[in-house]
């Protein structure tokens, strides 16, 4: 049973590492969460239960962060989805892309804490 009170947050990302971080600490802070490890796998996944937040990797198997939000942009039931990407290209196109396809936020892994990154959150969410 999920509980309806619980923001529900999905993490797109194929680093095991990254990925276990997101969840532990998304889930301390009181964060319902739900998981993917490619961006076929995240578009099959919220379909089926639409989040609150979107965390996004961008280079992923199967179908990559851009062509999660291209996908995501297109389809009307998706297209509401608050979406942060976390991802270690920093490059000023990346972002600009992403911005471009709907991301409301943009963070290169490298340049910030996991503290950072869940005060990011929270801040969106």
């Amino acid at each position: 049973m999920t509980d309806t009170n619980k923001k529900y947050i999905f993490v797109a990302e194929d680093d095991t590492f990254y990925l276990n971080i997101y969840q532990s600490k998304l889930e301390k802070e009181g964060y319902e969460v739900g998981i993917a490890k490619n961006g076929q796998q995240t578009i099959e996944e919220m379909k089926k239960r639409k989040p609150d937040l979107l965390l996004l990797d961008l280079v992923m198997p199967a179908k990559d962060g851009f062509e999660v939000l291209k996908e995501m942009h297109d389809n009307p039931t998706l297209k509401g989805i608050k979406v942060i990407v976390v991802s270690n290209l920093g490059q000023e196109e990346d972002v600009k892309k992403a911005k471009d396809l709907g991301a409301i936020d943009y963070i290169v892994k490298a340049n910030m804490s996991i503290t950072q990154i869940m005060e990011k959150i929270k801040s969106h969410i």
